[in-house]
């Protein structure tokens, strides 16, 4: 197992869409362990491989009801509307209040490359999308207004 390396903003990765899986094999399996135990180093509840500089649609979470390792992950359907304040691994040292759904179902393929759908809730749900939203290059700072993105910005930088 690897340790990854979180890239942090500015970094261009970060801003691409990352490449659909055609198949899974041993690589991504390997990837997705190496994303999880540098996730849980991390202390987060998610991660994306954009985040450790892979271009891959690949995403774990575990916000402490176990491990969800995700490939080509697709949000299929979704209910209600909540803010809530979110940090994030490659924007130290911001919060920012997201609106998103209350209740999704996402499609994705597990580490054996069986497809599954999980309908998910409340914490769950707001990782998950904003895993989903790293592998389309969208960071949480893209949620806020002009002015306090910049500043936003400028506390990232500073670190």
């Amino acid at each position: 197992m690897a340790d990854l390396k979180i890239n942090k903003f500015p970094d261009p990765i970060l801003r691409s869409k990352a490449a659909k899986v055609t198949k899974v094999t041993q690589a991504e399996k390997d990837m997705l362990s190496d994303m999880a135990r540098t996730m849980y180093l991390s202390q987060g509840v998610g991660l994306a491989a954009v985040q450790v500089g892979i271009d891959k649609q690949l995403a774990v979470v575990d916000v402490g009801d176990g491990l969800i390792k995700m490939v080509n992950p697709v949000i299929v359907k979704k209910e209600g509307a909540e803010a809530c304040e979110e940090g994030c691994l490659s924007c130290p040292g911001a919060t920012v209040t997201v609106e998103r759904a209350k209740k999704i179902v996402v499609s994705f393929m597990n580490e054996d490359g069986d497809v599954k759908e999980l309908t998910a809730e409340g914490l769950l749900a707001r990782a998950i999308q904003h895993e989903l939203d790293h592998l389309s290059g969208k960071l949480i700072i893209d949620y806020l207004g002009p002015i306090k993105k910049m500043l936003a910005k400028r506390k990232i930088r500073k670190g």
